[in-house]
């Protein structure tokens, strides 16, 4: 990038967001955390461009460590737009209205899931207070409801540091799920996949999230229909969602993505976990998001996408 195209980047970003506190991030040449992240959540043009404006970035020094590390995480841009939240070392999107998130996005490395490293604490899970009240689920919710409180970016996937792995107890990054033959068995198995690929890759990015699949009822109309736990009304999704790039180890090398459909129910043992393979066009238009939008899907070295996807017509 020219000298005159970096400006350009800053008059766009300016002129478009026409945010003083935009302005005032980049030519202090540092974006702290919590400043951006407000922006990002109160301003969609912010939103929007901030990819753009990363890029103007990486021309300057900076030492926050938060802001360097979420520019990793959401190297291959932003599946939505809705309430982002930033931690330590995941990005979520927050569903206020169902009180789960939207999607979790991470960039899982060796480090991160040494097993000798950041370990839960004796009561890990707790609500997020910068949610707002009326819009925050609660410990009480899950209390005697029948689900697990479920991991949408794994515990064992942010042992780096001891505040990775406690942040991934916030109730943001929870979600209600079956616990025998779910939680506790194929969805474990997936994150365990998840983390096999570290190991032999090295560098491999996931993002994770609900879905509400729609029925068909009598007469051939759909309706989506799912229950919700506690008096804040946390929703139970019908399936879960992860999809996957794996970086290449290969200089130059294209990366491969697939795509995971887990019905939130009882699943038997011996189903491998290759038959839950869901053609990622139709996650993304279930989810109604975008994944890895920030790289050209003809710069894949491969993803699955077959002629016709089984997850939802076989799993109810």
């Amino acid at each position: 990038m020219t000298e005159m195209q970096l400006l350009d980047w800053v008059r766009l970003g300016v002129t478009a967001l026409c945010a003083s506190s935009w302005v005032e991030c980049i030519f202090s040449t540092q974006m702290p955390e919590n400043a951006c992240g407000k922006l990002i959540q109160t301003d969609p043009y912010a939103y929007y461009l901030s990819p753009k404006i990363y890029e103007v970035f990486t021309f300057f020094e900076t030492n926050n460590e938060a802001d360097h590390r979420m520019k990793q995480i959401m190297k291959f841009g932003f599946p939505g737009l809705d309430d982002l939240r930033l931690y330590s070392d995941f990005v979520l999107s927050y569903d206020r209205r169902n009180r789960v998130a939207h999607w979790v996005c991470e960039h899982l490395q060796a480090d991160s899931i040494h097993p000798n490293r950041g370990r839960r604490g004796r009561n890990p899970y707790q609500p997020d207070l910068s949610v707002p009240s009326n819009f925050r689920s609660e410990l009480s919710d899950y209390r005697r409801s029948g689900f697990d409180r479920g991991h949408l970016a794994a515990a064992g996937n942010h042992h780096l540091q001891q505040n990775h792995c406690e942040e991934t107890f916030f109730l943001t990054n929870i979600a209600p799920q079956v616990g025998q033959g779910f939680n506790r068995g194929a969805w474990n198995n997936l994150e365990q996949y998840v983390r096999s690929l570290v190991h032999r890759f090295g560098s491999v990015f996931v993002c994770t999230g609900p879905l509400y699949k729609p029925n068909q009822r009598a007469g051939g109309k759909w309706a989506v229909e799912y229950e919700m736990i506690g008096l804040n009304m946390v929703a139970v999704p019908t399936h879960f969602f992860k999809v996957i790039m794996v970086e290449s180890k290969l200089h130059l090398g294209k990366p491969y993505m697939e795509g995971y459909v887990l019905p939130n129910a009882p699943i038997p043992d011996g189903l491998p976990l290759r038959s839950f393979l869901c053609d990622i066009r139709e996650i993304e238009h279930y989810a109604g998001l975008k994944f890895f939008d920030g790289l050209r899907r003809s710069a894949l070295f491969g993803s699955n996408y077959p002629s016709e996807s089984r997850v939802f017509r076989e799993f109810s």
